[in-house]
């Protein structure tokens, strides 16, 4: 772990100005020492160990006295913690901050523990403490340096979603209050013991919710809610073809596509059959299967309703063959050429997006069936054009999981300073669900 930060230290308020931020007893002594010797009176010694620290006093001073200096002493130091404390209504009496930053784009290497000074809510702004993130592909994506529309540079920390309680509220925020649970898509920052939000974007989360399985709401239970909801016209008895359903993404889809009563079939890797029946769909091994020919042979040549495709647009061509006439091809990414794409450089997506826009201009000119290609999905663009849906869809989604309808599939729980083991777990494609990083206890 590395201080990437300016660590000075800042005078908190004080009367005598002698406490100080970080400040620990023993340092305090040692300046109430520095001004005993300025005024030529009997100084402390302080001799500091890994135990603690211990007071010595010199010889001109009766027993009386020492007591006396220790006991105001303390009686001082516990009240200067108290209010401050109190005067910052927080609920959290650790001051230490940290966060996972992207030292430069390139390669899961480039994640790095870092310490800091603890960030404050401006005006309309709350300080959260993180309870939990998680690590999802769009993190991938961030890392490289081709996140649709990211317009920092490194070093900042990634981290798109995030439960945590508030222990700070920043001027003129109402509706809120220190100690309450809340959620939010952050898309930057959230890989972070703490962070610092507008209070209009928090959505309050019931206390008895688990937070590992809420924080996975917010993305991938988000994305799969909205594509079947928004996006696509589907009904009870249709039948969707989902590709990767043992994935964050969609294995949501996968339990909320059953829940809505329709047909599902899931592509996934030959280990992960058994995972993606067990939530009551058709699994395909795409590495050993055409789903193409698959497809036909399960719906008597007829094909699927509603295709979710983010692999490639070769992968887009079948998809889009698998349909039903006047089926819908609804694409969410280009997770092939995200994967190959070197740090920092856009060419690969790039491309892979010139190539869809011209599949997609071939469709049009001489497809004659009557099959539908929706607008590209994304979860952000579909929150800033309409941001009431997303609270509402989030409100739908903690319903169903407070009522044990849904199951968020919670892979591994790991700590922040586990994050690039994490990214190189999803880049290899091993993830069956989520990874959740737990941040703090509750």
């Amino acid at each position: 772990m590395v201080d990437h930060f300016d660590r000075q230290q800042k005078w908190r308020e004080s009367e005598t100005g002698l406490y100080r931020q970080g400040q620990s007893p023993a340092k305090i002594l040692w300046h109430l020492d520095f001004l005993a010797r300025k005024r030529k009176t009997a100084p402390l010694y302080t001799n500091t160990s890994r135990l603690g620290f211990r007071m010595t006093f010199k010889p001109s001073l009766s027993p009386r006295p020492r007591l006396f200096l220790t006991a105001v002493f303390f009686a001082w130091y516990a009240a200067a913690q108290f209010a401050w404390a109190g005067g910052h209504a927080s609920i959290d009496g650790n001051d230490d901050f940290q966060q996972v930053v992207i030292t430069e784009y390139g390669g899961p290497d480039v994640l790095e523990l870092v310490t800091g000074e603890l960030p404050k809510p401006g005006p309309g702004e709350v300080r959260v403490r993180t309870l939990t993130t998680s690590a999802s592909f769009t993190d991938i994506m961030l890392r490289k340096g081709i996140y649709p529309g990211l317009d920092v540079e490194p070093p900042f920390a990634p981290g798109y979603d995030m439960v945590g309680v508030i222990d700070k509220l920043g001027e003129g925020v109402t509706g809120f209050e220190v100690g309450q649970k809340v959620a939010d898509m952050t898309i930057l920052g959230a890989y972070a013991t703490h962070i610092v939000r507008p209070a209009e974007l928090l959505t309050p989360i019931p206390d008895n919710l688990d937070d590992g399985e809420v924080v996975t709401l917010m993305l991938s239970y988000m994305t799969a809610y909205q594509m079947l909801e928004r996006a696509a016209d589907l009904e009870a008895g249709q039948s969707i073809l989902i590709h990767g359903a043992s994935g964050a993404v969609g294995s949501a889809m996968s339990q909320l596509a059953v829940l809505k009563g329709l047909k599902v079939f899931g592509t996934a890797s030959t280990a992960k059959q058994d995972f993606v029946a067990s939530m009551g769909v058709t699994p395909i091994d795409y590495k050993t299967e055409d789903f193409v020919a698959r497809i036909a042979e399960e719906t008597g040549g007829e094909g699927v309703d509603v295709v979710f495709d983010a692999i490639s647009v070769e992968n887009f061509k079948r998809s889009y063959s698998a349909l039903k006439p006047g089926g819908t091809l609804i694409i969410y990414g280009f997770y092939d050429a995200a994967v190959a794409a070197d740090g920092g450089s856009m060419t690969g997506v790039a491309f892979e997006f010139l190539k869809w826009q011209w599949q997609q201009l071939m469709w049009r000119l001489f497809d004659n069936e009557d099959r539908v290609v929706a607008p590209m999905y994304g979860i952000t663009t579909m929150r800033d054009e309409h941001p009431e849906w997303f609270r509402e869809d989030l409100q739908q989604l903690t319903a169903l999981l407070a009522e044990g309808r849904i199951s968020p599939r919670v892979w591994k729980t790991m700590s922040l300073d586990q994050a690039a083991e994490a990214h190189r777990m999803i880049e290899a494609g091993e993830v069956q669900g989520k990874i959740v990083f737990r941040v703090s206890g509750k």
